[in-house]
């Protein structure tokens, strides 16, 4: 569990370095396209895969593997193609069900 953790938590950083890289445009446009718009989504895709087994849920473990799906898959595509844009919807859909996991603490 732990070590699973270190590992998500590496990735997420990993992800958002890449993110930042297409925002502030340190790189040539078509590098800061591919992670920012492609590496970003497979990184975020793969920690999801990762965080998925670990749900207390089982109907939210298998919807969160379909948000890493979505995630990854959409960033393959050509980001000229409309249907690209399910990266996104897996996105928030993986985000959205981190945080409804989230162990609820009562004093």
């Amino acid at each position: 569990m732990k070590n699973q953790q270190s590992t998500q938590g590496i990735l997420s950083i990993v992800a958002l370095l890449c993110l930042a890289a297409g925002w502030f445009n340190f790189f040539s446009p078509e590098i800061n396209l591919l992670l920012s718009r492609k590496v970003f989504y497979v990184l975020i895709g793969i920690s999801f895969f990762l965080q998925a087994p670990f749900l207390t849920n089982k109907n939210f473990m298998y919807a969160m593997y379909g948000a890493a799906v979505l995630c990854i898959v959409g960033a393959l595509f050509p980001l000229e193609w409309k249907i690209s844009g399910i990266k996104t919807l897996g996105l928030l859909a993986g985000i959205i069900l981190s945080f409804t996991n989230r162990p609820t603490y009562r004093q």
